[in-house]
């Protein structure tokens, strides 16, 4: 590691190499820059890894020099106390981007994701018109998962802002960090930030039942005391929406009820019934055309799927999103096949994602 000592001659020239490494970031639309030693400056550019080969390779000043270039003095503390540390970061009111800087064998790394300044519609991601009904219940919990880096934070911003333009509303975000920035049109929209604005996900989610909200929105689902605040306040008429790290509909029952005690499951698996909208599994592909397009599994939670989570039947959720069309649901390798016979991925794609790749070659022939 470094010595973290460093002159002001040398901080401003890591501040300039930033810009102008978050200037080449948004002109080329990438959706991360990675910040590592023994490596030039590497965008991700529609899901490739490319790396700015005009720039030399960074040694460990370097990236210790630029990612404290991106640090308040109290986060510059905080990270040299944690080894790892999430923050957002606005540059020069011409974006924002989600960073995480943490220690590593080499020295320190920086991973930063570009978020739009614009939060863009549900139309405009290519995500099915199904989704709109989610905006519009007074109670209930909506849950967007898939893998890491798949879209699920602008497809949540998609729907709150939809709700933001239609209805009036008081909105509570809880993000670590704040990723998108709403701007107030019809609702009331607080967004608070994990460490900074709240000691956790968990407390600041039992601080919105003082708060008087609407709609309240989870960043992501840490723990089961923060999944089961969840699903109280979607009981006790919230509209809630939430992340999870999980790949599919039925994955995602399970994880949540898994995540408690067995003498608190039945309990859990009646409350959820109860309480949830539907869940949408969405990963994000290389398109045929160039850029990135979704493909999602929806469930949608019909009286049949609430008595399937209830009784504990979890297993047979899937044959109901492949038999429920005519409600809106889609299973995954659906809407694989679709995106096939569309020509929008290559049939490659679609098996490297699929969760069932024999299934899905018979729905390819079809």
């Amino acid at each position: 590691m470094p010595n973290l000592s460093h002159k002001s001659a040398k901080e401003k020239y890591y501040q300039d190499l930033l810009g102008e490494l978050l200037e080449l970031t948004i002109k080329a639309q990438a959706s991360d820059l990675h910040i590592s030693p023994a490596h030039p400056p590497v965008l991700r550019t529609a899901g490739q890894l490319s790396p700015l080969i005009k720039k030399r390779k960074l040694t460990p000043e370097d990236t210790q020099g630029l990612a404290f270039a991106l640090m308040t003095p109290a986060q510059k503390e905080m990270f040299l106390e944690k080894k790892d540390i999430d923050f957002s970061y606005d540059f020069e009111g011409k974006a924002r981007f989600r960073v995480n800087v943490f220690m590593q064998s080499r020295g320190i790394s920086v991973a930063m994701r570009l978020i739009p300044n614009r939060i863009p519609t549900l139309e405009e991601l290519n995500l099915p018109p199904v989704l709109h009904q989610f905006t519009t219940p007074t109670q209930g919990f909506v849950l967007i998962t898939g893998p890491s880096s798949h879209g699920k934070s602008t497809t949540l911003a998609a729907l709150i802002d939809e709700i933001n333009h239609t209805r009036t509303d008081h909105i509570i975000t809880i993000e670590d960090p704040i990723e998108y920035v709403f701007e107030d049109d019809k609702c009331i929209i607080d967004q608070r930030e994990v460490y900074q604005h709240a000691l956790s996900f968990a407390r600041a989610l039992r601080a919105t039942f003082r708060q008087d909200p609407d709609v309240i929105m989870i960043g992501e689902m840490r723990d089961p005391e923060t999944i089961s605040t969840a699903i109280t306040a979607a009981e006790t008429g919230h509209l809630v929406f939430a992340t999870l790290h999980t790949n599919s509909a039925a994955q995602t029952i399970h994880r949540i009820i898994d995540s408690f005690p067995p003498e608190q499951q039945n309990q859990v698996r009646a409350q959820l019934s109860g309480s949830l909208l539907g869940v949408v599994s969405q990963r994000l592909l290389p398109c045929l055309k160039g850029g990135l397009i979704p493909a999602c599994e929806i469930m949608i939670a019909t009286p049949a799927v609430a008595s399937l989570i209830r009784e504990n039947k979890i297993h047979e959720i899937p044959l109901v999103i492949e038999t429920s069309g005519e409600k809106g649901m889609i299973s995954l390798n659906r809407y694989l096949a679709d995106l096939v016979k569309r020509g929008e991925i290559s049939v490659k794609t679609a098996l490297n994602y699929s969760l069932a790749p024999g299934e899905l070659r018979s729905l390819i022939r079809k």
